[in-house]
């Protein structure tokens, strides 16, 4: 009895002495770096249009997981996970539609990238690459498909001779961004970068699985898709940031008028709201226009809320105003969004716009459209959006558009697209799209 109480208390007091230097180890140990691969910064600006919560998709590119830190002995320094210091990742977007107006060119006109009836559309297929090490940071995406054709429509031509390239949208087509800059250490941390950049107007992006729709609005279609320039970034605190911009102009890689387009932006963000306000200035028309040296103002502003982990809002207004001369041209634009998770996989998402523009016209003549060949455009979109996979997304949706004046095509159209226009006969015009779209 005695011999087995003494082996009974040593064994205890074994077990205690365990347990002490356990602890001791525990508290030398220093914390080690919660973020993975998967939280690895990205460019210098947040990705717009982040989707609500409980929808959230992995926002592409994707970092390559890094292996966790392995345990040391206690009396070493623990080693910390560090991000990494470029993400690569991609997509694949892919679509039939069907136009029920039956257009004979086969067009569904004013639409962005939906743009094909009655046929198998492989929309866009993008590569990409971010980098932010050091302070370095960096952009670049590659693309090729229906997209990029219809992302550069508004890219001046710039003619070359014997000893100088010439420029315009097929050169430049198959870049949809890049940039580079730096993030000095002054305060909060100042980034500056230049390159081709996506536009900071409005909430959409070109990228469908970042929306809540296939289709994009046609305040997205309208308004500007990219800028090349520079630009400068400063985080004011952890939700607000102040961004200032110079740029050649709307949708110019190359300047069309020699003139310079100024930004300035105020965005907010956490993670059940985000918004922005921004101004965007400059002469827009091409070099010789009869419009003269006219300067273009342009106010952009939108709110996203993501109300419960199931349901979100969005707000998106713009307008602007363009003294000319021929009179004042101007215009006010706005959508309304809502998205719904029904289901885990499962999402229902509508959309409503309406853009209005106003021509300037005077005893001079008449100015030219800045966006449409009709006063008004506007549409209502019901979507849905089936996810079984994290980076997979089908989506059903019928999309009515509606004109006031003849600006979409239907039955036997009048014209070849080549010698001849083709002759908008609709004011309106349905369809219904099935896509998919896959991403890393």
């Amino acid at each position: 009895m005695r011999s087995s109480t003494r082996r009974t208390h040593s064994a205890v007091l074994v077990l205690a002495a365990l347990v002490v230097q356990t602890r001791t180890a525990d508290a030398q140990a220093p914390e080690t770096d919660r973020s993975t691969a998967s939280d690895a910064a990205a460019p210098d600006t947040p990705a717009p249009n982040a989707v609500a919560p409980a929808a959230a998709t992995p926002a592409a590119p994707v970092a390559v997981a890094a292996p966790h830190a392995a345990a040391v002995p206690s009396e070493q320094p623990a080693v910390e996970e560090t991000k990494a210091p470029i993400i690569f990742g991609g997509y694949v977007e892919a679509l039939y539609q069907w136009n029920f107006n039956d257009p004979s060119n086969g067009l569904t006109n004013l639409r962005g990238f939906d743009n094909r009836h009655d046929t198998f559309t492989r929309s866009n297929v993008a590569l990409d690459a971010a980098w932010d090490s050091g302070g370095l940071v960096g952009r670049l995406t590659l693309q090729v498909g229906h997209t990029p054709s219809t992302y550069y429509l508004s890219e001046p031509s710039s003619p070359g001779a014997s000893g100088a390239n010439a420029s315009d949208a097929a050169l430049w087509k198959y870049l949809q961004q890049a940039y580079a800059g730096y993030r000095f250490g002054i305060g909060r941390g100042l980034t500056v970068a230049a390159g081709l950049f996506l536009s900071p107007i409005g909430p959409e992006s070109i990228a469908v699985r970042d929306n809540w729709n296939w289709s994009n609005s046609n305040l997205f279609f309208g308004l500007p898709f990219y800028h090349t320039g520079a630009r400068a970034s400063y985080a004011l605190t952890d939700e607000w940031t102040a961004t200032l911009a110079v740029y050649n102009g709307w949708n110019s890689v190359v300047d069309n008028n020699g003139e310079k387009s100024v930004s300035a932006q105020l965005t907010y963000e956490r993670s059940d709201l985000s918004a922005s306000l921004l101004y965007f200035g400059g002469v827009e028309r091409p070099r010789g226009a009869a419009e003269g040296r006219a300067w273009r103002h342009l106010i952009d502003s939108h709110v996203t809320w993501h109300a419960t982990r199931r349901i979100s809002v969005r707000v998106h207004a713009n307008g602007g105003l363009e003294p000319n001369e021929f009179g004042l041209s101007a215009w006010a634009a706005g959508a309304i969004f809502g998205r719904v998770q029904v289901a885990s996989p499962l999402f229902l998402a509508v959309r409503a716009d309406v853009f209005l523009e106003q021509v300037a016209e005077g005893a001079a003549g008449r100015a030219s459209p800045i966006f449409w060949p009709a006063p008004w455009v506007s549409s209502g979109t019901a979507t849905v959006d089936y996810r079984p996979h994290e980076r997979v997304s089908f989506r059903l949706e019928f999309r009515h558009d509606h004109a006031g004046g003849e600006a979409y095509f239907g039955g036997s159209v009048v014209g070849d697209g080549v010698a001849t226009p083709f002759l908008a006969n609709r004011t309106f015009q349905d369809t219904a799209t099935l896509g998919a779209t896959t991403w890393f």
